[in-house]
């Protein structure tokens, strides 16, 4: 069976849900994969809503937008209420549980992974790689892509201006995916 995945993300503007779009979706480009990736912000950028698609697929992909996506990555309880009926019967979802109450988290239709994103990023020493830790669970619970095969792309998603900060991100990915 061909290899296909796609995830919706999702967040409050600023908690970098289009960086680890954009993140996937290079990563998967640079695997020899075919790959779409749809931002969609909400009213303002920072504190609003964001979300984007991702879909990562060995054949050509038929269509950019996902109505049932196969995963989601949830990182506040708003993009729960919204997105976690969305996903397909079976599928994998990946919940923040810094900021999402656990206790509406479907456990039983979908197979979800509680991560404590914002710990594990204040752990890994910045509080604001909550999205990284996120993807890097997303990525074990998936196994849509290698975790170095992502950590390698980081370099061409960030700015050199940040440069410094991509070793940090590299062990926050690696982090979640420990956890999951």
């Amino acid at each position: 069976m061909a290899l296909y995945q796609d995830v919706t993300m999702a967040g409050f503007g600023g908690q970098g849900v289009m960086l680890i779009g954009n993140l996937l979706a290079y990563a998967g480009m640079e695997s020899g994969l075919n790959v779409t990736f749809i931002p969609v912000y909400g009213p303002e950028m920072r504190g609003g809503t964001a979300n984007c698609t991702v879909v990562v697929s060995e054949d050509e992909i038929g269509s950019p937008i996902i109505q049932r996506p196969k995963s989601t990555i949830i990182l506040n309880q708003p993009s729960l209420e919204k997105f976690q009926p969305r996903v397909e019967d079976g599928g994998v979802q990946i919940v923040n549980s810094s900021l999402v109450d656990t206790a509406l988290v479907d456990t039983q239709r979908i197979r979800s992974v509680c991560i404590p994103a914002n710990e594990i990023a204040e752990q890994v020493g910045n509080g604001r790689m909550v999205n990284m830790v996120a993807l890097g669970a997303f990525l074990k619970a998936t196994g849509v892509l290698p975790l170095e095969k992502v950590q390698a792309s980081l370099s061409h998603v960030i700015s050199a201006h940040y440069g410094h900060l991509i070793p940090k991100n590299a062990e926050a990915l690696k982090a979640g995916y420990d956890f999951a």
